[in-house]
């Protein structure tokens, strides 16, 4: 059961990118690792960007295929899987990493692939 279309992976990928820098000092992130906090705020940057240089609708710069993007966001849904390993990262640190990484592997993960033709 995939309904992750295109159009509303786009309407996700603004608010996430957002969400991946404001709330890292909301939550007040890095009492474990400083790197909690920062990497966080670098992917957010990075989302925002990929977001932008994605080819869909609301990208306005469409110079990353969409599936490339599907890549890359799978990627850091790993990577924020297990950088709480990696980097020691403890409690809400810990938490939020594991929560946003599983999200994002769901959504990836959920994509209905567009009909070839």
């Amino acid at each position: 059961m995939k309904f992750v279309t295109k159009r509303i992976h786009a309407f996700l990928d603004y608010p996430v990118a957002i969400a991946l820098i404001a709330l890292p000092f909301i939550l007040t992130l890095g009492e474990s690792n400083p790197l909690a906090l920062w990497l966080s705020i670098c992917t957010g940057i990075a989302a925002l960007v990929l977001t932008i240089l994605t080819d869909h609708h609301l990208g306005v710069v469409p110079v990353i295929s969409y599936k490339m993007h599907l890549v890359v966001d799978f990627l850091v849904a790993v990577i924020f899987i297990l950088a709480p390993f990696i980097f020691s990262f403890k409690g809400i640190d810990a938490y939020y990493y594991w929560v946003n990484g599983f999200a994002v592997l769901s959504v990836v993960s959920l994509h209905k692939p567009e009909p070839v033709g």
